[in-house]
């Protein structure tokens, strides 16, 4: 009983695997990375807690318990968890609509969809359910994380120029209603609405903006050590302060954020408000495992100290979310770049992501006061930046040259993520990419068999010449598994194939080597082959 209870713990209980033999030469490398992610983090936090349609503070209760749970259960030791920009556009998108501007009811929902997000991921994980993220194909997850940055970008502009826009989960909604409704329908109000909104544009706001995005770039891209977003935020706030911009030119700010910690509190649980949430539940559920699953593949392959295990990486985000919406934390997952930069700083073990949570914490409790005065267009800079990234233009252009099918797959899930919403943008991706192999596997390609002279062996006669092909015998290889959807394709072309042959024809050759797999369809079919060509002298060889 004993060893299997020990067993259970290092398997699930990741934390009992790096700790007890803790090497005390990882500490400072460790401590470093988990202070640096805590300093990225700040900004972060708050800015992807902007996103999600939280007040700032949001982020950095996001930041502390899921750390923690993570770092004891998560079996990657260099994944850093907590808000990310994906997922809270998922939240903003699924709550916006439930909430009615509601503010306090809008907080009260995205809590209770991290309880929800977490219930599925544990769910997930417990019935090892963790393939079901393969679904979500590449050109799928490209497409819907493109349209997904440029629907974070466009939801900052308001922000970066000090204008009233109407958040929408759709960017044309964004796009083309400015300062005052108007009917689309007359090209003159929309033209005239457009030069109305920019003429009401904040040049000093417009400016704080700017300026930070140039900084980051250019700090990320010629002193990448520092951490650009914590500079731009430094900068932002003593300026603001000290010129006082948000009383002299109407500079947004961040204004009085509560300190201390959040207090544990069981999340509301309404069941009338539970068919609209589950939906984007799921959503989040599957796109944060895939987001995760993938940076700790990455992570895995590059070091080679430990192993990754999927099922238990849905059971760790699952419990994270559980006990994070305990204390406030709306849905979160793990991060690219924060990832990125604790593997940089040299963490080694989950004890980074512990210190990076104890920070979260100190700030919380003693350093609050301090973003008073963080221009509200800094923190959309430092969105805008991240979500640069994510725009793959790569990625199409070599779909475009290498796979059409899977180039419209990624065309049609980016388009209908910005137009149609989110989660039908990632519904028609799948339902697309899973039509493509239905019809594949429907007319899978086929191969008449030809001698090579001289050989013993036989080489397809479309693809290579000089075959020698008797007038008596046909050599058919079927390249593909055999099921009820194919069944009709295979008993057509061994028809017509034979037809073509006429009455010369003594023998039939069936390789079977590429047919992996037959259900009961397919055996049938084989009969009627088979009885098909003893009805007419031909002798059936498989």
């Amino acid at each position: 009983m004993t060893s299997k209870y020990l067993k259970f713990k290092k398997r699930h209980i990741a934390i009992t695997t790096w700790l007890p033999n803790y090497n005390k030469a990882f500490l400072k490398d460790d401590i470093t990375a988990g202070l640096t992610v805590g300093i990225m983090l700040i900004p972060q936090g708050m800015a992807y807690a902007m996103i999600a349609g939280l007040p700032p503070i949001y982020g950095l209760y996001a930041a502390i318990v899921p750390c923690l749970v993570y770092a004891i259960l998560g079996s990657s030791r260099q994944l850093a968890v907590g808000p990310v920009a994906m997922v809270s556009l998922l939240v903003a998108s699924g709550v916006g609509g439930l909430a009615n501007g509601n503010e306090s009811l809008y907080i009260q929902l995205a809590i209770t969809l991290a309880l929800l997000v977490g219930f599925i991921q544990l769910a997930l994980g417990f019935f090892r359910l963790g393939f079901l993220v393969n679904y979500l194909s590449h050109p799928v997850i490209s497409g819907f994380t493109s349209a997904a940055a440029f629907i974070i970008g466009f939801s900052q502009l308001k922000h970066l120029l000090g204008v009233e826009l109407r958040s929408s989960k759709h960017i044309h909604e964004t796009i083309f209603i400015t300062v005052k409704e108007f009917d689309l329908k007359y090209l003159g109000e929309w033209i005239l609405a457009i030069f109305e909104g920019l003429q009401t544009i904040n040049p000093i706001i417009f400016l704080i903006g700017i300026v930070g995005i140039v900084i980051i770039i250019l700090l990320k891209k010629y002193i990448p050590i520092i951490p650009g977003a914590l500079v731009v935020v430094v900068l932002g706030i003593l300026v603001t302060w000290i010129f006082q911009l948000d009383e002299t030119f109407g500079v947004k700010i961040v204004g009085e954020i509560p300190d201390g910690l959040s207090m544990p509190m069981l999340p509301t649980l309404d069941l009338l408000q539970l068919p609209g949430l589950i939906p984007i539940a799921i959503t989040i559920s599957l796109v944060g495992y895939m987001e995760s699953i993938a940076i700790a593949k990455a992570m895995e392959a590059k070091h080679k100290d430990y192993i990754l295990f999927p099922n238990q990486e849905l059971a760790a985000l699952g419990l994270m979310n559980i006990f994070g919406s305990f204390f406030q934390s709306y849905p979160t997952t793990g991060s690219f770049s924060r990832t990125a930069v604790n593997d940089e700083n040299g963490a080694k073990t989950g004890l980074s992501s512990i210190v990076t949570a104890l920070f979260i914490v100190v700030t919380l409790l003693f350093l609050t006061n301090l973003f008073y005065y963080l221009p509200k267009a800094i923190l959309a800079s430092v969105i805008m930046v991240a979500v640069y990234g994510l725009i793959d233009i790569k990625e199409a252009r070599k779909l475009w040259n290498v796979d059409r099918k899977d180039f419209w797959v990624l065309i049609i899930t980016f388009l209908g993520t910005l137009i149609l919403g989110i989660e039908i943008g990632i519904m028609l991706g799948v339902i697309l990419s899973m039509m493509i192999v239905i019809y594949e596997t429907t007319l899978p390609n086929y191969a008449i068999l030809g001698k090579i002279p001289n050989e013993t062996y036989y080489k397809d006669i479309e693809r290579f010449s000089n075959l020698k092909v008797r007038p008596d015998t046909l050599i058919m290889r079927f390249e593909a598994r055999l099921y009820f959807a194919n069944v009709a394709f295979f008993k057509k072309k061994i028809n017509d194939e034979v037809k073509k042959k006429g009455e010369a024809l003594r023998a039939f050759f069936m390789d079977a080597s590429a047919i992996n797999t037959m259900d009961s369809s397919a055996f049938h079919a084989m009969e009627e082959v088979i009885e098909s060509c003893h009805s007419t002298g031909i002798d059936f060889y498989l």
